[in-house]
């Protein structure tokens, strides 16, 4: 294992172990220096409708952005909270004078001009967004989120899981074992294989892949594949 993999192993692992929103906070500042990213924010809306937030904005954007209610506005959040995939701000909607004009007072307060949001949803109406922010050009934010899409995606359902254990009188979810053959499809998927390497690998056709993906998703209460994998990585399941 290269030692950049060990060390953003060492900085998840940090965020498993936090038990306050000051360690998650923390843990959003070293991910930020870790993919040397002008910001990186995570915020949720509970099943109470109270909201939370760890991130790297400065507190004066922070206290701008309540107090001119921009969440009416801001074409990031609007955007995400209709979709259920990782989505590029580039593809989001900034053609209102209202949304061109958020985007000019946020870069006065540091907020760069590319990002990429994973929108979340957990049980009982919780919403949450995670985001990585930048300041560069089209190309190499391509490039950037090209090589760290799928990290970025499962390090965002890691702050998921993280923020749920904050919700009041939550209970324990009961855990169901994966089958064996479940196991290998998820490992699989986690260390990087497309659905047809994997069941080239596990030499089994793509519908049979497919209901294993399935099972475990079922099993692990996860709102999608991706997602299963996190919660398998998560609650040690699976070792990559």
């Amino acid at each position: 294992m290269s030692g950049k993999r060990i060390k953003l192993e060492d900085i998840l692992s940090s965020l498993e172990q936090a038990d306050t929103l000051e360690g998650m906070q923390r843990v959003s500042e070293a991910l930020r220096d870790f993919y040397a990213v002008d910001h990186l924010v995570y915020h949720w809306v509970d099943s109470s409708g109270d909201q939370y937030g760890c991130g790297t904005y400065s507190e004066a954007w922070q206290h701008k952005y309540v107090a001119e209610n921009y969440l009416r506005i801001d074409p990031v959040v609007q955007g995400c909270f209709q979709r259920f995939h990782p989505v590029d701000w580039k593809r989001l909607d900034w053609s209102s004078k209202a949304a061109r004009e958020f985007l000019k007072v946020s870069a006065e307060f540091g907020v760069g001009n590319q990002g990429f949001s994973v929108p979340i949803r957990g049980p009982n109406g919780q919403f949450a967004l995670f985001t990585v922010n930048h300041t560069g050009d089209d190309e190499t934010w391509a490039t950037f989120t090209q090589a760290h899409r799928r990290e970025l995606i499962l390090i965002a359902h890691y702050f998921n899981e993280k923020a749920l254990e904050f919700e009041p009188d939550r209970k324990p979810e009961q855990q169901q074992a994966l089958s064996p053959r479940e196991v290998d499809a998820m490992t699989l998927l986690a260390i990087g294989y497309s659905r047809a390497q994997v069941a080239n690998s596990l030499s089994i056709s793509e519908h049979t892949l497919r209901v294993y993906i399935e099972s475990a998703r079922y099993k692990l209460g996860a709102l999608n594949t991706t997602h299963a994998v996190a919660r398998a990585m998560s609650r040690g399941l699976i070792v990559v």
